[in-house]
């Protein structure tokens, strides 16, 4: 097994404040109230997130995959109806249908201005900067949860069942926003927009769909590894079949961790710039605290 030890250190010694708090309230059930104060400078006046929230981008815009990531983040800790001054910021941000294809209706992936900051080269748009419902689904099951005026991100959320029905070719990221979506949705008991038995079914078959198999793979590659989606969250969607994998990366993630007790990233951002190191420093805390909760939660699996 990894060592709990090293890796605590690691993160209270490298974590950016954010992160820092973070680790705090997940790992060692501490009140929220220095994490929504670090979590409030990464948002705009206009309501939404940028400034680097996600590390690999920084952008300082608001931009719809940072503010997922703010919900992302509010959610794990259980903060979304405490930190209302946050969420009224997202609503507002999410109303003003800034980054929205208003013909597609998604929330872009990626968007123009990403591309004048330091930033992996994913960041950079192509196209129409739309990625199936990354993250417009999780974005619209926020607002029907918490704005009323939600007519049209029902329709949404419609459209985004179709897609998954349809699409066995997802990547983790891009399943974890529906997962998101399925959790606020039962959390709020809004059970009339869509069958939400349905879209469990449809996650728990995605899931092992989007697995990588190949735990000699997990650190090394860009794959997805249970980890990656179960750090600690979402763990009444395990598959039982998933298990046994499970129990090989709970025993693998000893010789993943590092002499230094963290965990590294599994990419380049394949950009110029200089701050790519920066931006590994910064992602490796993040990386470490879900295999931390990782361990946590699956340990008696």
């Amino acid at each position: 097994m990894m060592s709990v030890s090293a890796a605590e250190r690691f993160i209270t010694d490298n974590a950016r404040p954010f992160e820092k708090a973070v680790f705090e309230v997940l790992y060692h059930n501490c009140s929220a109230d220095k994490a929504l104060e670090e979590l409030k400078k990464f948002q705009n006046n206009d309501g939404g997130f940028g400034n680097a929230l996600e590390a690999d981008n920084w952008n300082p815009a608001s931009n719809p995959i940072a503010t997922n990531d703010a919900l992302i983040w509010l959610y794990r800790m259980g903060c979304l109806d405490e930190a209302e001054d946050i969420t009224e910021g997202i609503i507002k941000y999410l109303r003003s249908h800034d980054s929205f294809d208003e013909t597609e209706k998604r929330w872009l992936f990626s968007i123009e201005s990403n591309k004048d900051y330091p930033h992996a080269v994913w960041w950079e748009k192509k196209g129409s900067g739309i990625d199936g419902f990354n993250p417009t689904v999780s974005l619209a099951a926020f607002m029907v949860c918490y704005d009323k005026r939600s007519e049209l991100y029902k329709d949404i959320l419609g459209q985004a069942v179709d897609y998954l029905k349809e699409n066995n070719k997802l990547i983790g990221d891009h399943l974890k926003c529906f997962m998101l979506a399925y959790e606020l949705l039962l959390q709020n008991k809004i059970t009339d927009i869509i069958d939400l038995a349905e879209l469990k079914s449809l996650i728990l078959k995605r899931i092992i769909e989007v697995v990588c198999p190949d735990i000699t793979k997990y650190g090394i590659e860009y794959v997805t590894a249970p980890s990656d989606l179960f750090g600690g969250v979402y763990t009444d969607l395990v598959p039982e079949s998933l298990v046994p994998l499970i129990k090989e990366e709970l025993a693998v993630l000893q010789k993943l961790q590092k002499d230094d007790g963290g965990f590294d990233i599994s990419w380049q951002w394949y950009t110029p710039y200089p701050e790519f190191e920066t931006a590994r420093n910064w992602w490796r805390p993040r990386v470490t605290l879900e295999k931390l909760l990782f361990t946590k939660a699956m340990s008696d699996i």
